[in-house]
């Protein structure tokens, strides 16, 4: 059998177009592909090869979700493995987000941050 992996995931955001500009200057990603999208939306998909997120928004206004973690099926952060934390932390400080929730831990270390729209990212590196 083979195994499976993850290829996306798909969030909802304000400005999918910053969003994708920022991801891709803080990770080196690139967007592999962007346009129309479902319910009259519009996508960008930014990541590597194998992977990416899907960052969407609808034309409508949307409200913001509560403390995802006290959501049934809320989606708590994005997990992101880096070669070089520092280096990615300070790129997030230079983009005027905060950072918390620092740890070292077998066997890697992280740090968390709050993205646009309040989306959770935890940075992770094993190096």
């Amino acid at each position: 059998m083979t195994q499976a992996f993850l290829e996306h995931i798909n969030v909802t955001v304000s400005n999918p177009q910053a969003t994708a500009n920022r991801l891709c200057e803080l990770f080196g990603w690139t967007i592999r592909w962007s346009g129309a999208s479902i319910h009259g939306g519009e996508s960008y998909h930014v990541g590597g090869e194998e992977s990416y997120l899907a960052i969407y928004s609808q034309p409508a206004e949307i409200e913001p979700m509560p403390n995802t973690y006290q959501v049934l099926g809320g989606l708590n952060h994005i997990g992101i493995v880096v070669d070089d934390l520092d280096v990615v932390e300070q790129r997030v400080l230079k983009m005027g987000y905060k950072t918390h929730s620092h740890g070292d831990y077998e066997p890697g270390r992280r740090f968390y941050f709050k993205g646009d729209d309040k989306i959770e990212f935890e940075i992770v590196s094993y190096s």
